[in-house]
């Protein structure tokens, strides 16, 4: 058996290979659901339900969209590049620790500044911890040839332990009855809600924001051509004369951003201070995101709510019909799977010998 590469993908192809995937999807994840002894249908209706079936379901679901969007964003402009970011849960945690350092409350007074400037300087602060945190691994792969996978994956521990010791240290807020978490950002300087009395907050309109901005950028400009043709070939990218090294620069500027930002709307629109549980792996999340999206940035808009959806319904859901609320991480990851192969059957066939 070997997989020979079309000459041209049909129109009727396209259409077929999402739903040939959303079809395994739906199977793999049924028999699930009947080992558990739950009925099939009641069980999909109830997630639905409790990811998209009413107001307070819907805002959930657009909350926690949110990060999810950021970091998708993030991997999306990085694995175009063909540079493995898989560092943005580090670079969202540095990024919200930037963000409390800038806009905290610290003695009551904070900066002294306006608060349009300080809202400014706190998401530049929350921008560029991010960036920073992934600019050496990208120059480390760029001129020493050094995995990024490994780099960036480290740093992840090495930046939950410096959170993990400015909680307990000279950041702590010394209200929180020994509870180490961060003191809380001022008041002006949070997200204001978008829906009233839930908990939908301006930090969408951002995502959306910079979802449309990141996907002009990859379409229509100099930039975005270099970062396309470093994906699809570095080699012949670089005897053509793109600037590789200048490239790969941007890229982690851009990438690492984008999660920086992730943690300070997260800080800013939700939790208003920074734990060590405020993201439940919202960084390695959007890789799965980006992926679902075809590393298309309008397309991670989409995946993002999907993602949010499933987790956030699965909560409901398994407390209607007693299913673990694991069978939503089995549904996002069967769907990136069956997503990544129905793309390969649209652009391969199979030859067997």
């Amino acid at each position: 058996m070997r997989l020979e590469k079309r000459q041209q993908t049909s129109p009727l192809a396209w259409v077929l290979a999402p739903l040939g995937a959303v079809g395994f999807t739906l199977l793999v994840s049924a028999l699930l659901v009947l080992w558990a002894g739950a009925p099939v249908g009641r069980t999909y209706l109830l997630l639905l339900q409790g990811g998209f079936g009413s107001v307070f379901a819907l805002s959930e679901t657009l909350t926690r969209a949110i990060p999810l969007i950021l970091t998708g964003l993030a991997a999306t402009v990085a694995f175009r590049a063909r540079l493995f970011n898989i560092g943005a849960e580090g670079q969202l945690y540095a990024g919200a620790l930037a963000a409390v350092a800038v806009g905290g409350a610290h003695g009551g007074t904070g900066w002294d500044l306006p608060p349009a400037l300080l809202f400014g300087l706190m998401l530049a602060a929350s921008a560029l911890a991010g960036a920073l945190l992934l600019l050496g691994p990208a120059l480390m792969k760029a001129r020493l040839g050094v995995d990024e996978v490994v780099t960036t994956l480290l740093l992840n521990f090495i930046v939950l332990l410096l959170v993990s010791m400015m909680l307990d240290g000279p950041m702590k807020d010394p209200t929180a009855m020994g509870w180490p978490q961060s003191v809380a950002l001022l008041p002006e300087l949070e997200l204001s809600k978008l829906i009233a009395q839930t908990r939908v907050h301006s930090g969408l309109l951002a995502g959306m924001g910079l979802a449309l901005g990141l996907w002009v950028l990859m379409r229509y400009t100099v930039l975005g051509f270099d970062i396309r043709a470093l994906g699809a070939n570095a080699g012949a990218a670089a005897f053509v004369g793109v600037p590789v090294t200048r490239t790969l620069v941007w890229v982690a500027v851009l990438s690492g951003g984008l999660a920086g930002l992730a943690g300070a709307i997260e800080v800013a629109g939700r939790t208003s201070y920074l734990t060590l549980d405020m993201s439940p792996g919202y960084g390695y999340s959007g890789i799965v995101i980006a992926m679902l999206a075809g590393l298309q940035p309008l397309g991670v808009l989409f995946a993002g709510v999907f993602v949010a959806g499933m987790l956030v319904g699965a909560d409901s859901m398994s407390r209607a019909v007693g299913v673990p609320t694991y069978i939503a991480d089995v549904i996002v990851a069967a769907s990136l799977i069956s997503v990544l192969v129905a793309g390969a059957l649209a652009q391969y066939r199979v030859r067997w010998k």
